[in-house]
């Protein structure tokens, strides 16, 4: 397939802040792009055109999808049935199989262990009954996750000990989950991969993620050095995986640096707020990256602007100290437009580049 001309028009799946920043990247190479989602967001303001509607209405992602050249997504909690709504016309990347595939806990670490890689200890829970068994096998303390739609530490439960499963699965109200073992790790990073649609491949250096009340709170470029030494593996099962599903785009997969190597921890089949720091701290940032794989545009250099850099996010009431962050020399600061500063909600990031 030919690439897709600037002037085209994106269809992106969502309106968030991530939608925001892909249309915003967008623009810059020439493209329009077009906003699907339920409700209004960030994305809107940025975008050409916005069509309310929601994923499971077929005649309007069949109208939203003629208006498009290809249609991306900036969130993974959207049905599969969605994808085949739109992929009938026009093509979608990345495709069914990494949404399918990284919008459930059990499947995608079933698949990076069929690629090589090496989650922690997990079991499948359906049931009380399998809960107590999956604590027999792997211990506590463990955490009880979602199979599905879990986010910023949302959709998880910890146990401490045995007596806690009751609660534990009190709180998943019957829904599929994941029990994880607990895993001891000295760093959090991530790997930012970027697959063009002839197969080829780069990533980004690995920023090390700190996370605070399961959301993350900064990224720093380079990382430790304990984490640089197992960036080779963790890029290598990223690439297998982005193979495994035939991916086009920006995929994350996060891990845990342990004594042993990396654990994987799970992938996300978009832009990921652990790489906001490329906007400034990159040649090409991971939006525009984006762009050019689902367009089939040659892809561009992760190499750094400087000598490290550091993303911070703005959680809740942290963004309306913009005034100071600004009188800030060497400061990128960006707002996502939102009203609500309600605590736990992304408002913002700051990047700060190191010549």
């Amino acid at each position: 397939m030919n690439a897709i001309p600037p002037g085209s028009t994106i269809g992106i799946l969502g309106s968030g802040q991530l939608g925001r920043m892909i249309a915003m990247a967008a623009a810059q190479l020439g493209y329009r792009c077009h906003i699907y989602a339920p409700d209004s967001g960030p994305a809107c303001d940025v975008a050409a055109d916005f069509t309310p509607g929601g994923y499971d209405d077929a005649a309007a992602l069949a109208a939203f999808a003629r208006a498009c050249a290809v249609v991306t997504y900036e969130f993974e909690n959207i049905d599969p049935a969605a994808i085949d709504a739109i992929a009938a016309r026009v093509p979608v990347a990345p495709g069914r199989a990494a949404l399918e595939t990284a919008a459930h806990r059990a499947r995608e670490k079933a698949l990076a262990e069929q690629c090589g890689g090496r989650p922690a200890p997990w079991r499948t829970v359906t049931s009380r009954e399998t809960l107590d068994a999956a604590l027999a096998e792997i211990g506590a303390p463990a955490i009880l996750k979602t199979a599905t739609e879990g986010y910023d530490g949302k959709g998880q439960v910890r146990i401490a000990s045995p007596d806690d499963a009751a609660a534990a699965w009190a709180a998943m109200a019957g829904r599929e989950c994941v029990l994880e073992g607990m895993v001891a790790f000295t760093h959090e990073f991530s790997i930012l991969l970027v697959r063009g649609r002839d197969g080829n491949s780069i990533a980004y250096l690995p920023p090390h993620n700190e996370h605070r009340d399961g959301i993350l709170a900064r990224s720093t470029v380079p990382a430790p050095a304990a984490v640089m030494a197992q960036a080779n593996e963790a890029i290598a099962l990223a690439t297998r995986l982005a193979q495994a599903v035939d991916y086009v785009g920006v995929l994350t997969c996060e891990f845990f640096a342990t004594d042993d190597g990396p654990i994987f921890n799970e992938m996300a089949p978009r832009v990921h707020n652990s790489g906001h720091w490329t906007i400034e701290g990159a040649v090409t940032s991971q939006f525009e990256n984006h762009v050019r794989a689902i367009c089939g545009l040659p892809l561009g250099t992760t190499a750094l602007t400087g000598a490290s850099v550091t993303m911070d996010n703005l959680i809740g009431a942290q963004a309306d100290d913009w005034p100071r962050l600004l009188a800030q020399p060497g400061t990128h600061l960006h707002l996502y437009g939102k009203h609500d500063a309600r605590p736990g909600r992304k408002m913002g990031h700051v990047t700060r580049v190191t010549r």
